[in-house]
Order: structure tokens, then C-alpha cells, then sequence
């Protein structure tokens, strides 16, 4: 009799253990609802919890505690109880929101000062070819500064796309000013078609040759890569060289230079 009611006693334990554990486990503060939580433990046959909660009165938030009903168990209640103080969870949940959009927020800030060096090298290394070597920044405002009516304030695409590819911003913008009059207004193609440097094909602009284009953007970045695919591929790299091929008119080299150094000179 005493061995089987060792036995039991035994058996007894083992499952308090158990359930004593569970009760630790991380995922009970994880159940769908306070209430599922409750029912779940108040149809145990081997002990029943309270939740400091009234069927009647509203749940109290602030204090979560669970405590045996069991009298064996309640000999040693201090060693089962827990609290769950939810204020808390919510600040913890929200520090560490606050923690993963700091880290994201620096990694961002670290992205972008990658590609602004790496932008700014390559800005000196397509500028210094006509003697000075400026920043990225420095390149885009002397841009703007020579850029008017349709183009005013598009330095940067031009100064993006040049870097890019590796062009001459100064003789890009020099071609374009010369070719729309963007010096000063532009030309109705580029007004109402985007057609920056006077490139043809389809769709036509207003039904003629000149090409049209959905933006602004979209046909500066089809300027600069037929810059780059049809002359500096091929190394035509200058004025005097791309003009022979570029325009008829034998005077279209020298003033292509002199935009460009009056470019640069701003």
C-alpha cells in the first residue's frame, strides 16, 4: 500500500512539474485571449487557475496574476506565481520597434553615404578631364546654374546619367543647350515632347520624325545613352571629333566648345 501510494505521490510531482513549467513557457503570454488562457487551466482535473478576473467586471490590463487553487499546491504558492505585468510587455514591444527603425534608419544613412562617395570619386573622374575636379554636388549646381526654361533644375539627371556612363557632363549639357536653346527657352520639341538633342524615331512628336517621349527624364537618359552608344563607344569623345558625324555644319564643333567652357566657368 505504501509503494503504490509512493507511486502516486511520485506520478503526482512529475505532473506538477509539468504543469508548473508550462506555466513558464513563453508562449502562454503568447495565447490568442486572456480569456481562452483562463478557460484552457479553469477545465484542468489537476488544477485550476485564477486569473484575477470577473466573468462580470472588466479584465484588469494592468495586473495579470495566476495562482493554484489546489490546496497541496497552495503549500508553496510563492514558487507558482506569475505575474504578467502587460504595461510593461507594451513597453518592451515598443522599445524594441524603436530599436529595429533606429538600425534601419543608420544602415540607410550608411547606404547612402556609400553611394554619395562613390558618386563624388566619379564626379572628379569626369570632371578632371578638362582640368578641375569637383564633387558630385559641385557638378550638379554648376549644371543648374547654366540650365533654363524646360530644363531648369534637371542638373542632376544630366550629372547622374554622365557619371554613369562616363560621359563628359560639360560637353552633354553643351550639345543640348546649343541643340534646343535651352540657354534660354527651349524648343517647342523638347516643350512638348521631351526630346532632349533632337533624336528621332517612333512615336513621332506631333506626327514627324522627332521622337516623343513619356518624360523629361526618360529623354534626357535617351540622350545620354546615345551620347555614349553612338560616339563615346566608339571614341568619339570631344567636339571636333563627334562633329563630323553629329552635325553638318563645320562651325558646330567650336560652339559646342565654347558652351562647354562657358559651362564650366559658372
Amino acid at each position: 500500500m505504501e509503494t503504490n501510494q509512493s507511486v502516486k505521490a511520485n506520478i503526482l510531482a512529475i505532473i506538477i512539474l509539468i504543469v508548473v513549467s508550462a506555466l513558464w513557457h513563453p508562449t502562454i503570454a503568447k495565447a490568442q485571449s486572456l480569456k481562452e488562457f483562463h478557460n484552457s487551466f479553469m477545465t484542468s482535473t489537476l488544477m485550476q487557475s485564477k486569473l484575477n478576473m470577473d466573468e462580470e467586471a472588466p479584465l484588469n490590463l494592468n495586473k495579470l496574476e495566476i495562482k493554484p487553487i489546489n490546496s497541496e499546491l497552495l503549500q508553496d504558492v510563492d514558487s507558482l506565481k506569475i505575474e504578467i505585468d502587460v504595461e510593461e510587455l507594451r513597453q518592451i514591444k515598443i522599445a524594441r520597434k524603436k530599436a529595429l527603425e533606429l538600425e534601419k534608419k543608420q544602415e540607410e544613412e550608411r547606404r547612402k553615404a556609400e553611394e554619395k562617395a562613390k558618386a563624388d570619386e566619379a564626379a572628379k573622374q569626369v570632371t578632371a578631364k578638362s582640368g578641375t575636379s569637383i564633387s558630385y554636388d559641385e557638378l550638379v549646381a554648376k549644371l543648374n546654374r547654366s540650365l533654363n526654361s524646360t530644363l531648369a533644375g534637371k542638373g542632376e539627371s544630366f550629372a547622374k546619367y554622365a557619371v554613369e556612363l562616363g560621359i563628359d557632363p560639360y560637353l552633354a549639357v553643351a550639345i543640348v543647350l546649343h541643340e534646343t536653346g535651352c540657354k534660354w527657352n527651349c524648343s517647342s520639341l523638347l516643350r512638348e515632347c521631351n526630346n532632349v538633342g533632337g533624336m528621332k524615331g517612333s512615336p513621332g512628336c506631333n506626327g514627324g520624325s522627332y521622337k516623343a517621349f513619356p518624360s523629361l527624364d526618360e529623354g534626357i537618359k535617351a540622350f545620354m545613352n546615345n551620347l555614349y552608344n553612338n560616339y563615346y563607344a566608339k571614341g568619339l569623345t570631344t567636339p571636333e571629333t563627334i562633329g563630323p558625324k553629329y552635325a553638318a555644319s563645320s562651325t558646330w564643333s567650336s560652339k559646342i566648345r565654347s558652351y562647354m567652357n562657358e559651362i564650366e566657368a559658372k
